[in-house]
């Protein structure tokens, strides 16, 4: 019995919903009003009367599976079907139609399609991806929609892109997944044959031996022997034939395949341009009269042949080889120092061979004997190249590059010399000695010089300390360059001698200029460097200095202890070094004032005189205030960006490198003095550093010109240089003459 039609007699659908708009049907495109929802669904998205939805996706059953998307749960998921097509060839002779076999994948995570083809060789056709991985749509008139997972199934047709593919069979996991599904799977069928390719099967089964040939293994030795080579020395005497000479050959024997190939040694001028003598290949022992003909040399000899119209062609082969041709060709074992190798009638003879022929030869036939054969004339000494004088334009090293010729080129410079005694750092590798004139002259006596050698480039600078009320203006007295010796010739074939670094030692007297300048003292740094470098400079080692003084006879050894027990009446062990100086001095044993002084600072402590820091910094901020330097503040920021740990310290080296790269106006023998002051364990405190030279916000009281002009004129001799003050005595007399190094009397000691 039907209910009627009235309120609370029928059931509401809107029980339960909670979704209640409207679609779009309607549009407005380019001005036009269009109906664009014909497929769209009614309120709450329910379907209207006689509406059915297509759906764009594969759906699952509901109530199965997960409820994540499907670009998740089927992700790196694949169906794989096999399938063909056929393909018709309307313009070929040997076929009509060629049947293509491919693959089918579809993927689960987006129902896309992609077909590929394998490639055959030789197959002329284009092969691989024939339809890219896509959504591919439905043939007309179903164009709307596109190819899901139910569209699938063996031995059925589908039509991609207007072409037919049967599929014919799947995977296990394509069976296994459509079977879960529901899906009931057809019958797996076959591919048909395609004529053509059957008929290139056998062509290239007809190509194919019916039985297998000899086969020669030689792997083994190539694996073995690979890139190893018997390299040897010949040459072959051809001074019997018109305008003939003894040709020069290197033979070549492959180890990997037996093969010989000789090259020919070309001497220049000889009007020969091929050096190939013979190619690789193997060589005969002994050259046929005449040679074989192609084909007539085989493998094996076919000694009858029957042909039959029912059994076909039938050949019978010599296994037993009685006509086989054997050829004796060379081996390693036939190549020997002085032995003769026939090259094709060619008389080659081996001279000499290389280290790798000679072990290899030790070592597998135990051969030592490995004599060469001399073959070539002692080659003619070349006659000594006289070089002219020197004609007195530009320098002898130039002179004598435009003899050695046509074109002249600059002498070269030790490079390397320069790159190692650069300077580096607060290493300036150059020596300073305080200097004055050898002269009768009373003004030119008191005038003080400063001689600078230069390690990198062996060239000498000299410059004059400037003094007030002395009537002589100081400054560059001789510019940077390479002094000569005194006293060579001039106009002479030999180069010139120059001064080096072993000519400067205190105390030594150097002319130039044709003035004589007399070394009085050096800088701690020059002293330090040549006690570091004793081989290079004798005069600093004190090796050599303890020899000259083991010499010493006797009797003044005896007055050596009487002379210290004198000195040191306390009997302390040290003597003050004018004493040390002047005993050593009156041995006439051949030293030098510098070998003294060496041999004082290895046996004290020598103090190097202090500058006050608060002195240095205001010379300092005198310098950059005259030179109105305001870039502090960029060097700040410059200290900071490479202070990456942010710890307010910098290595010496990274300071030295930016204060040259902002050019702070300062001298280098402050600069560095600063920096040595406010160095820690090789580290600096920039902030310190920066407050200290900061004339702007930290002004330094005014200082006297006298102590600008110190480290302005690099004066760091003032205080005479670095001072030995006392010498202890008992250890150095231990190393000379085996005494006790105890504090005992000096006069015992000797005279025990």
């Amino acid at each position: 019995m039907a209910l009627p039609f009235l309120p609370g007699y029928c059931p509401n659908k809107q029980l339960g919903m909670e979704r209640f708009h409207k679609s779009q049907h309607f549009s407005d495109s380019h001005g036009i009003p269009m109906f664009v929802g014909s497929a769209k669904p009614g309120i709450g998205g329910e379907l209207l009367a006689g509406q059915e939805i297509k759906p764009k996706y594969s759906v699952n059953p509901k109530g199965q599976g997960s409820d994540l998307p499907s670009w998740i749960v089927f992700d790196k998921q694949v169906l794989c079907f096999e399938a063909y097509f056929q393909e018709a060839v309307p313009d070929a002779r040997d076929e009509t139609y060629r049947i293509r076999r491919c693959k089918i994948y579809f993927y689960l995570e987006d129902d896309t399609i992609q077909v590929v083809e394998p490639e055959y060789k030789n197959s002329g056709i284009p092969q691989g991806t024939l339809i890219r991985r896509q959504r591919v749509p439905l043939p007309p008139p179903d164009d709307d929609q596109f190819y899901n997972i139910f569209h699938f199934n063996i031995n059925q047709q589908m039509v991609l892109y207007s072409r037919s593919f049967t599929l014919t069979n799947c995977d296990s996991f394509t069976r296994n997944f459509l079977t879960k599904l529901g899906v009931r799977l057809n019958d797996c069928v076959t591919i048909p044959d395609d004529p053509y390719s059957n008929l290139r099967e056998q062509i290239e089964k007809n190509m194919k031996p019916l039985r297998p040939y000899e086969r020669c293994d030689t792997l083994k030795q190539y694996l073995e022997h690979d890139r190893k080579v018997l390299c040897f020395n010949c040459f072959w005497d051809d001074t019997e034939s018109v305008f003939g000479d003894v040709r020069e050959l290197i033979l070549h024997y492959f180890l990997a395949d037996d093969t010989i190939e000789i090259c020919e040694v070309i001497p220049p001028n000889s009007g020969r341009d091929v050096s190939k003598f013979l190619r690789r290949s193997k060589l005969l022992k002994c050259a046929p009269a005449q040679l074989k003909q192609p084909g007539e040399i085989t493998d094996r000899t076919v000694l009858n042949v029957f042909d039959s119209s029912t059994q076909g062609k039938r050949y019978i082969l010599d296994s037993l080889k009685t006509g086989a041709v054997h050829e004796d060709f060379y081996k390693d074992c036939d190549l020997t120092v002085g032995g003769e190798v026939n090259v094709w009638g060619r008389k080659v003879i081996i001279a000499d061979c290389d280290e790798f022929t000679k072990d290899y030869y030790r070592t597998k036939y135990g051969i030592d004997d490995f004599t060469s054969v001399q073959y070539k004339a002692p080659p003619v000494p070349k006659p000594s190249r006289t070089v002219p004088p020197y004609n007195g334009f530009g320098s002898e090293e130039d002179s004598l590059s435009s003899c050695q010729g046509l074109l002249p080129k600059p002498p070269q410079k030790d490079l390397r010399k320069f790159m190692e005694k650069d300077r580096c750092g607060l290493d300036s590798n150059v020596l300073n000695f305080h200097a004055k004139m050898v002269t009768t002259d009373p003004v030119d006596s008191n005038r003080a010089f400063i001689i600078s050698f230069y390690l990198c480039d062996d060239s000498i600078s000299v410059f004059e300390r400037p003094q007030r009320n002395s009537g002589v203006l100081g400054g560059k007295f001789l510019a940077r360059g390479r002094v000569k010796k005194p006293g060579q010739e001039l106009f002479k074939r030999e180069l010139p001698k120059y001064f080096a670094a072993q000519d400067l030692y205190v105390g030594a007297t150097l002319c130039l200029n044709n003035k004589n300048f007399q070394l009085l003292h050096a800088d701690e740094y020059t002293f330090n460097y040549m006690e570091q470098h004793p081989e290079e400079f004798p005069k600093a080692n004190v090796g050599n200095i303890l020899g000259k003084l083991r010499s010493i006879p006797e009797e003044k050894q005896r007055e050596i202890g009487k002379f210290l027990a004198l000195c040191d009446p306390n009997n302390t062990g040290f003597i003050p070094y004018e004493s040390f100086r002047g005993l050593l001095m009156g041995l006439e044993c051949g030293l030098t004032e510098h070998e003294v002084l060496v041999l004082g600072r290895s046996c004290s402590e020598h103090e190097q005189p202090g500058v006050d820091v608060g002195l240095m910094l205001a010379v300092a901020q005198d310098f950059l205030k005259k030179n109105v330097f305001e870039e502090l503040p960029d060097m700040a920021r410059a200290f900071t960006y490479h202070d990456r740990h942010k710890t307010g310290r910098l290595s010496t080296k990274e300071t030295w490198t930016i204060c040259k790269a902002f050019r702070l106006p300062l001298p280098e023998n402050l600069l560095g003095g600063l920096l040595n002051k406010f160095a820690d364990r090789d580290t600096i405190d920039y902030h310190a550093l920066l407050a200290g030279i900061n004339w702007m916000e930290h002004p330094a009281p005014p200082v006297m010109p006298e102590d600008i002009l110190k480290f302005a004129v690099k004066a760091r001799f003032d205080a005479g240089g670095p001072t030995v003050n006392n010498v202890k005595y008992p250890s150095l007399l231990g190393d000379l003459f085996n005494f006790p190094s105890n504090n005992s009397d000096p006069t015992t000691a000797v005279s025990t």
